[in-house]
């Protein structure tokens, strides 16, 4: 039997998964869904450093939206494996919006700041439900040969919203002198997102669960570490962004080192994201990795570098155009990763598996967060963020070396590594 060769491969096809009526409905509500949680992140970050002065509180704000994930992380995930994915994510997205809605009536009073930790609260234990019904619901709506596709697509979207929502921001909160027009739209926002999921049609899921003991609860956690890829790679990612993570600082780089309004501060705000999603239109053209692993590393390294220099910056278009590589870097690691967890992971276990991915994203992102905040209070934020960059080129050397079978990995959505 002869050798499949390039030539008898299907051309790659970079709208596979657009195709989809489904996957168009829930992609537009995701759009919007994350264009005005994006506006919120501007917002409640001028609204809490324009009130307190404080580099603590700012990185107690990702604190607040981090328990929620790593508390409920094992009940998420089984409910997300128990019921209909769908109806998660609308009764989620209602309460976002009710907690928006709370956000955008304290803004507007000037209410208490500590109200709006409470409030906070309350969105991320929705979200902490959502985002594994979110993550496990697109294989329901796509075939799996356009999952990777869909994948790409999806963290494009996600980054042209992030772009816009970012960008729109800053300006709503100089011409309105407040945040309270920001709250309101995402509140907007999650309630369009419930209209257009109700119009999508998913493939039951299959794997019924029969109980809710420890053994359901824990499924997730069991199954990553036997997968030794997805391990490393989630773990890769925890640790990268945990210690690089240079955009909870944003406010304080843009009134201390860089001085800018508001306006400016959305448009750095914006441009990892705007990164990412030039990334994203790449990686959609392209065929998949053929050695996905490595890629995944050296856009880790890269993420690192860049980090690095963010921190020694003090003008505004340098760290500008640093903020777009660290974006456009790091969307590398979030396909790759993202599609193996999904790729590899059982129907019936994906809520469960991605309940705890979520809890990573979350310790990586929130939890990085805090720590920023908290070395940026006692030592500077120059120290912070630089030390965040080395401390992620530690990272890629310890992953790389402790599971090889990364580092080896081939291509995306299959098994085989390089000979």
């Amino acid at each position: 039997m002869p050798h499949e060769t390039e030539s008898n491969l299907p051309a790659h096809d970079p709208y596979a998964a657009l195709r989809s009526r489904d996957f168009r409905l829930y992609l537009a509500g995701h759009f919007i869904g994350v264009l005005g949680a994006q506006m919120q992140t501007v917002a409640i970050g001028w609204e809490i450093y324009r009130r307190t002065s404080s580099s603590l509180l700012l990185g107690l704000v990702g604190l607040v939206q981090f328990l929620p994930v790593i508390l409920l992380a094992p009940i998420t995930g089984h409910v997300a494996d128990r019921f209909p994915r769908r109806r998660i994510m609308m009764i989620a997205l209602s309460v976002v919006a009710l907690s928006a809605a709370g956000l955008a009536w304290i803004a507007a009073r000037q209410g208490d700041p500590w109200l709006m930790f409470a409030c906070l609260f309350a969105g991320a234990i929705a979200r902490a439900f959502h985002q594994p019904a979110r993550a496990s619901f697109v294989p329901q709506i796509v075939p799996p040969e356009h999952f990777a596709n869909a994948v790409t697509w999806n963290t494009g979207a996600f980054h042209l919203a992030t772009v816009i929502g970012l960008s729109c921001s800053g300006l709503l909160i100089d011409l309105t002198g407040g945040a309270a027009v920001d709250f309101s739209i995402y509140a907007a926002a999650a309630v369009c997102f419930v209209i257009l999921l109700s119009m999508v049609r998913a493939r039951p899921t299959t794997g019924v669960l029969t109980g809710a003991g420890l053994s359901d609860f824990v499924a997730g956690f069991i199954y990553l570490w036997k997968n030794q890829t997805i391990f490393a790679a989630i773990t890769l990612d925890l640790l990268a962004v945990l210690l690089g993570g240079a955009t909870t600082l944003l406010p304080v780089y843009a009134a201390e080192i860089l001085h800018v309004r508001a306006s400016a501060l959305s448009v750095l705000f914006a441009a990892p994201a705007t990164g990412a999603f030039l990334m994203s239109i790449v990686l959609a053209y392209r065929p998949p990795f053929e050695r996905s692993g490595r890629a995944l590393l050296l856009g880790v390294i890269g993420f690192g570098i860049c980090t690095i220099a963010f921190g020694l910056s003090n003008q505004f278009w340098w760290s500008l155009t640093l903020l777009l590589a660290i974006g456009a870097l790091d969307n590398i690691s979030v396909v790759i990763r993202h599609t193996l967890v999904q790729v590899l992971t059982p129907n019936e276990l994906r809520g469960r598996v991605s309940a705890v991915n979520g809890l990573f994203i979350g310790a990586s992102n929130e939890l990085g967060g805090f720590e920023s905040g908290l070395v940026a209070h006692w030592f500077g934020p120059l120290v912070s963020v630089v030390s965040g960059g080395i401390g992620t080129l530690a990272v890629v050397v310890f992953v790389a070396v402790t599971w090889p079978q990364l580092r080896r990995y081939g291509r995306l959505g299959s098994d085989a590594t390089p000979k």
